[in-house]
């Protein structure tokens, strides 16, 4: 008998988990295909970093009888490399200034834009800010041209007012500025999108109740909004510290010249030209590409272990 209610008992969560499949089923189904594509593109390459640990050319197995192992020497040549400073310094500047002006910055617009009376006209701003983001880098990069260009709009305005013309490609002053205010420009409105989700959650009744109390507008932002989204903000803080290393080499790579290069080669730049372009030494490129990846990992450690400290909200 005992042995019988052990066996029903086990039967019963069994049947909950079948249920649930199969109440689940079409939502497994849409999310499959992403699934795949992350693991094809993000988890199945991952075993291509053992080349930074080897003597590898291309056209080598990664693994075979005739491998080469050379253990740290890729990351010993990194560090005592001439451009391991530079590259750090460049890669760590335009990121925390990206960092410093873009994460306050859709919190901004959303709380601004969740306080608009006319919901018609928010939407319409929602839409005017998020439109750049489906703009793609090669064009954006066009566009800076065409407005900064030695012979764009902003230089043909400041000659007819009788300045000099100001070569903003070719002085490394105007190359982070440049850059970092392109890029928010083109993702400030679309990261908002997830903060003005979390917005759309708040209970109408808590503003009342802050009326009531006669709280102004502002008070309200300050003392209802901003709470309702602070778990939003803790995760997406932590998330973005830890790529904050992880900036990408193609609009830099589009941006670069002669004159600016001293800013603006960057790790990924580096890693790009090392590995595929001239004499490949892919081996070397991944050692750096590898090392730069465990910089984000030890950020993200860390911003999750003090956001964890000093409140309830991390990502594990």
């Amino acid at each position: 008998m005992e042995a019988d209610k052990v066996s029903k008992k086990a039967a019963i969560p069994k049947k909950k988990k079948l249920k649930a499949f199969k109440e689940n089923a079409p939502f497994l189904v849409m999310i499959f295909p992403a699934v795949l594509v992350v693991f094809l593109f993000n988890y199945l390459p991952i075993y291509g970093v053992l080349i930074a640990f080897q003597d590898f050319m291309p056209g080598d197995k990664i693994l075979s009888d005739t491998t080469i192992w050379v253990g740290f020497e890729n990351f010993k040549r990194f560090f005592s490399d001439t451009m391991f400073w530079p590259l750090m310094k460049n890669t760590f500047l335009i990121c925390i200034y990206g960092f410093i002006i873009g994460f306050p910055l859709p919190i901004l617009v959303s709380l601004m834009l969740n306080a608009l009376k006319g919901k018609r006209k928010a939407k319409f701003l929602q839409t005017i800010f998020t439109a750049p983001h489906f703009i793609s880098l090669v064009v954006m990069v066009g566009m800076l041209t065409l407005f900064f260009g030695r012979y764009g709009l902003v230089n043909n305005l400041i000659a007819a007012s009788g300045g000099e013309r100001f070569s903003y490609f070719l002085e490394t002053s105007a190359f982070r500025p440049l850059y970092i205010l392109s890029s928010n420009w083109q993702d400030f409105g679309w990261s908002a999108v997830i903060y003005i989700a979390a917005l759309s959650n708040v209970d109408p009744q808590q503003h009342e109740a802050a009326i009531l109390d006669g709280a102004t507008r502002f008070q309200r932002v300050l003392h209802v909004d901003i709470p309702a989204i602070m778990p939003m903000i803790s995760v997406m803080l932590i998330m973005s510290i830890g790529g904050l290393m992880g900036v990408g080499y193609e609009k830099a790579l589009l941006m670069q010249t002669d004159g600016n290069l001293a800013v603006s080669e960057l790790i990924s730049t580096y890693v790009y030209k090392r590995g595929l372009t001239g004499v490949p030494d892919q081996a070397y490129a991944t050692a750096i590409g590898l090392f730069n990846s465990l910089i984000n990992v030890v950020l993200l450690i860390i911003a999750n272990t003090t956001s964890k400290k000093f409140s309830e909200n991390s990502l594990w």
